[in-house]
């Protein structure tokens, strides 16, 4: 096992090594369970005693993610610290920098869970992102709207997740409304660009600078959430290459460690335009558990372990659906009925809601549209061809 230092040098972390996760939740619950395979352990702190990860793991420190004293036993006990979420408090991770090896460090965190930092550190890379302008005091709203342009969308800077935190500015009126509405600060308003597709990649490099990616993927949201993955996304090679030479871009220019998954916009002209980043594990690469060589949390640890990276080869097309709360009985009393192509993933929470993340299915068939047939042939959720589409925009 390798002893941990205060400066964050990059160094190989061999199995035996102990990995700890800020957050419980069901991605780390599914890092720990393909790291625990390949020999190594795990601590995790999160608020809840019964979080998904928790039971997974060789150890768990039951705090919030503020807890600088749990924050310092976390330390204590691991060799390497990774996060599974973005809102991690600035004190926590500049402590966890200073006693124990943070390899993908505070910086990316603060840029990537800030839109204007975000959405700056794109430009200033000259990748492309959607016409935008920044907005500090509530009171400049219908300005800046206007300046954008209508429709355009607000949204927080921070925080804002599954459409939560955003408005629709149709005119001047809207903005208006909404200007009344708001305080504190900042946002980004954002142009309102119609698209033909969701597209994202998931790029993994390594603490050595290795660099590479997962197919690109198309993703289908209901209600803000994400709802079903198609992999690889049905569009022309060629855009499949630009997706992911960009997420390439964005892991490099970033200094990424570890993975970041990048969303991105399909136009109807066909450029690409990147909208938002996560710097983890994100829902549209959990296919990868069951169609790839190497799944995406594999892909993680192997990069921020300083190990080589594995293939990111797809064995075969795979569509992955998201289990809500209310899918959750149905998809129990399926089980039994389930074809062996059906890979069934339940995270382990107790609680069920309408909305709540509660597992995945991943079907891994010989095309994308008999993968599909087999879902709408559940009569679990309802068939995405049949649904009427309502036009789309990066506010969605």
């Amino acid at each position: 096992m390798t002893t941990t230092n205060k400066a964050n040098q990059p160094k190989i972390l061999l199995p035996g090594s102990t990995i700890g996760i800020l957050g419980g939740g069901q991605l780390g619950r599914m890092i720990a369970l393909e790291g625990r395979r390949m020999g190594y352990r795990f601590i995790t702190l999160d608020p809840a005693a019964d979080c998904p990860a928790a039971p997974v793991s060789d150890g768990h420190i039951q705090a919030s993610f503020d807890d600088l004293e749990a924050a310092g036993m976390l330390a204590e006990q691991s060799d390497v610290i990774t996060y599974e979420f973005e809102n991690v408090d600035d004190d926590v991770v500049r402590l966890l920098e200073d006693r124990t090896f943070v390899p993908q460090g505070s910086r990316l965190l603060q840029t990537t869970r800030h839109r204007l930092r975000e959405k700056e550190a794109l430009v200033t890379a000259g990748l492309p992102v959607a016409p935008y302008l920044p907005l500090h005091d509530p009171a400049d709203l219908l300005r800046t709207a206007i300046e954008v342009g209508f429709p355009c969308v607000l949204k927080t800077a921070t925080g804002g997740y599954d459409g939560k935190g955003q408005w629709l500015l149709r005119d001047q009126n809207d903005a208006v409304q909404t200007m009344e509405t708001i305080a504190g600060g900042p946002w980004v308003v954002e142009a309102f660009v119609p698209f033909e597709r969701e597209l994202s990649v998931i790029a993994a490099r390594s603490i050595h600078g290795e660099v590479g990616t997962f197919s690109a993927v198309e993703n289908i949201h209901r209600n803000h959430i994400l709802h079903l993955t198609r992999a690889p996304a049905p569009v022309a090679d060629s855009i499949l290459r630009e997706a992911e030479q960009l997420a390439v871009r964005v892991a490099s220019a970033l200094n990424v460690v570890g993975l970041v998954a990048v969303e991105l916009f399909q136009l109807a002209d066909g450029r690409l335009w990147i909208n938002e980043l996560a710097p983890r594990p994100h829902n549209s690469g959990h296919w990868t558990y069951d169609a790839c060589t190497t799944s995406q949390f594999e892909q993680h640890i192997r990069a921020i372990c300083g190990l080589p990276l594995g293939s990111f080869r797809p064995l075969s097309p795979a569509v992955m659906v998201n289990i809500l709360g209310e899918h959750l009985e149905a998809v129990e009393k399926a089980a039994p009925r389930l074809p062996a192509s059906v890979k069934l993933h339940l995270y382990g929470k107790r609680e069920s809601r309408p909305g709540r993340k509660m597992g995945h299915l991943t079907v891994v068939e010989e095309s994308l549209e008999q993968a599909e047939r087999l879902i709408d042939g559940l009569g679990i959720w309802p068939s995405a061809s049949d649904e009427i589409k309502p036009m789309k925009s990066t506010g969605s």
